[in-house]
């Protein structure tokens, strides 16, 4: 049998806590299925009978429960998977693990591409490691959405982009997931020479044949470090303004056929490009947001009540990659009670083609500000910090970048939370 999940929380007056459950038992099955992560616990446990087989210091123990659908066992993991991370098996030339140096934490350079995490957490995935028994697993268990990385529909061109001569025929995939009722998400990242132009109207057309099973496309700019030793480059800003006309094209095309935009450009391209983002009823409720597409609109549209507020402090500065900087600059202009300095940070660390905010390092953060008139407080974006919001990519907690600078360091998401703090 499997390792099982091993507990690391149980929830007080829970009923895993009325069953003496402790942090480090192991939960082997449920109803005599076992464990492979938290979905196949939530999938098996719907139950209003359920007999839990737990582990402990090498015993068994047999527990047996009844309870309402609205019980929850009150048990949280120490891992979303139990046996282990699904491993990606492509070589793709533009693979940000490839730009990345040696010297950071070994968790920096795993390579997943488990569709698991795609249905728990919107990770991209190439769908080229199913086996028949994820297959059988997709059709009981129904996971839907997950988000595709599919670059292109080209089978040849999709086996050069993804380094994998073997990989399957990505459309036959989806449709198979369609049939099963299971809806995707599509991600394309665009190089140049490569899968754009006539290729990407291939490959927009094909996924598009396939709504509503695919509910979005989103159409993202390769992303390249200094350290990436390939012989692949970034886009222009000049070659950013057709893809967007062309991207708005077909935009208006799809509206008129399903009622919604259904591609979508990501922010990058508008920024790259000098453009103004589209309103927010563009988005159609902004389905791939966490890659990046509409982000900057949701800034934008952000309202945050300062009339009647007694502020604490007199000059805050707001740290963000260069990229979203005059976007940003624009809204902390709303915030006139309160000196506001938006300062745009260098990736030094990873390159200046690095200009987003997720990718910036404590180390250059704080080599941009030490010369700086700080004000009262620094507030850092929570998206270049780790899901805890407690590390930065070298490891670097918000106390440590603040004790080096010397000032109140905070982390905000939004600039609500930045006047909540003020």
């Amino acid at each position: 049998m499997a390792e099982g999940g091993v507990i690391a929380e149980v929830h007080s007056g829970s009923i895993a806590a009325e069953l003496g459950l402790w942090p480090g038992d192991a939960l082997l099955s449920i109803n005599g299925h076992v464990l492979r992560d938290v979905i196949d616990y939530r999938f098996y446990g719907a139950e209003e009978e359920l007999e839990l087989a737990v582990e402990r210091g090498g015993e068994w123990i047999v527990h047996q429960v009844e309870r309402g659908y609205d019980q929850e066992l009150g048990i949280e993991f120490a891992e979303p998977t139990f046996d282990g991370l699904r491993r990606c098996n492509n070589r793709c030339e533009f693979c940000f693990l490839k730009g990345m140096p040696r010297g950071m934490r070994r968790s920096l350079y795993i390579k997943d591409d488990d569709y698991r995490y795609s249905f728990l957490f919107g990770n991209f995935i190439t769908l080229t490691n199913l086996d028949a028994g994820d297959w059988a697993r997709l059709a009981e268990q129904r996971l839907s959405p997950l988000y595709v990385s599919v670059h292109a529909t080209d089978l040849a061109l999709r086996r050069r982009i993804l380094g994998n001569p073997v990989a399957p025929d990505v459309i036959e995939q989806l449709k198979r997931l369609g049939s099963l009722g299971i809806q995707v998400h599509a991600q394309i990242v665009l190089i140049p020479g490569l899968n754009d132009g006539p290729r990407l109207a291939r490959t927009v057309a094909d996924l598009a044949a396939l709504h509503p099973a695919v509910q979005s496309i989103a159409v993202v700019p390769l992303g390249l470090t200094r350290y990436h030793r390939g012989t692949f480059r970034v886009y222009r800003s000049e070659e950013a303004r057709p893809i967007v006309a062309q991207i708005s094209a077909w935009q208006r095309e799809y509206r008129r056929q399903h009622g919604l935009n259904l591609i979508y450009a990501s922010d990058e391209w508008y920024l790259l490009a000098g453009l103004d983002v589209p309103p927010a009823e563009e988005y159609d409720g902004f389905p791939q947001l966490e890659n990046g597409v509409g982000l900057t609109r949701v800034l934008l549209d952000e309202e945050f009540r300062v009339s009647g507020c007694e502020f604490r402090v007199g000059k805050v500065t707001l740290v963000c990659g260069t990229l979203i900087a005059p976007v940003l600059e624009g809204k902390a202009a709303e915030l006139s009670e309160v000196a506001v300095e938006v300062a745009p940070v260098e990736n030094r660390f990873f390159g200046p083609t690095v200009t987003v905010s997720g990718l910036l390092l404590g180390r250059d953060v704080i080599e941009a500000l030490r010369s700086r008139e700080l004000g009262d407080l620094v507030f850092l974006p929570r998206a270049m910090f780790d899901a805890s919001a407690e590390l930065t990519l070298d490891d670097m907690s918000p106390a440590a970048i603040g004790e080096r600078l010397g000032v109140r360091v905070e982390v905000a998401g939004t600039m609500g939370e930045v006047v909540g703090f003020l």
